[in-house]
């Protein structure tokens, strides 16, 4: 969708810009292009350390290419196959898919949650904490809620640097356009078909700004930001599961009340979780 609403805002504002009349190679400033593009990159590097640089390119990417959400059959699944292994079994038998998850045929059969690897660090960093000590339910509470609030954190930061470069992208398009203007004042003495040329040249860097800002570079900031809440509301989904189970819940029940921390547009209902789950026995 992402992609469709980049072209969406082109078609709008070019094609509309066109069926009044407007001369499309007025719009193609390849300067002006270069002024407001490496003006934003060199304020993007000097404001964001390298880390955060690489962070945000690679949610850009994300969200550019589309990337599927975790399934919530698949996570539940998976939680409830490693929660009566341990029950069953006891916490040894669990040891092997939470020590290498990518050999595991639990996460395996969730291939949703398995590129997820925030997710299935998680899951099984949390379940060895609770294997390993024998911590108050409270206590595991805690240290889940330490967890996501620095994993989300870290996932809502580039939303942030993106966010602050949009705020920036108006002002850098006045800059271009200025220079357009400085340079159009040393044609003072051309006729005037070629210093409205030159002004309209130079206002296409204002142009080129505000839509950079508010057409492209603050919607993909709120995708990003969206997706975030998205991660961290999986990982919400596993810690009332967990938390459950460590309370000394079922499986199933656990499972429940993971199952209402979903949001209502989301969430599988408890016939169809039921029926995924007695699937996934057989």
């Amino acid at each position: 969708m992402t992609l469709i609403g980049i072209v969406v805002v082109m078609l709008a504002v070019v094609g509309g810009y066109l069926l009044e009349g407007g001369n499309i190679h007025l719009l193609w400033q390849p300067v002006e292009l270069l002024i407001i593009g490496g003006a934003a990159l060199g304020a993007f590097l000097i404001a964001n350390p390298m880390s955060l640089v690489k962070s945000t390119v690679a949610a850009v990417k994300r969200t550019l290419g589309g990337a599927s959400h975790v399934s919530y059959d698949e996570l539940f699944v998976c939680i409830y196959q490693l929660l009566t292994l341990i029950r069953k079994e006891g916490s040894v038998a669990v040891e092997p898919h939470i020590d290498q998850p990518s050999q595991s045929n639990i996460f395996q059969a969730a291939p949703t949650v398995l590129k997820n690897p925030a997710l299935v660090n998680f899951v099984c960093d949390n379940l060895k904490a609770l294997n390993s000590t024998s911590m108050a339910p409270h206590e595991f509470e805690q240290l889940m809620d330490t967890d996501i609030a620095s994993q989300k954190e870290e996932l809502i930061e580039p939303s942030h640097a993106i966010t602050r470069l949009a705020d920036g992208l108006p002002g850098l398009g006045i800059v271009a356009a200025v220079l357009g203007v400085v340079l159009t004042m040393t044609k003072i003495s051309e006729p005037a078909e070629v210093i409205g040329h030159s002004i309209g040249a130079a206002l296409v860097g204002t142009f080129l700004g505000i839509l950079g800002s508010y057409g492209f570079a603050g919607p993909i900031a709120t995708q990003i930001e969206s997706r975030a809440h998205h991660a961290v509301t999986d990982m919400l989904v596993c810690k009332a599961a967990l938390l459950s189970f460590a309370m000394g819940w079922p499986p199933m029940l656990a499972l429940e009340h993971a199952r209402r921390v979903v949001s209502p547009h989301d969430r599988p209902d408890f016939s169809s979780l039921e029926k995924t789950l007695r699937a996934a026995k057989k």
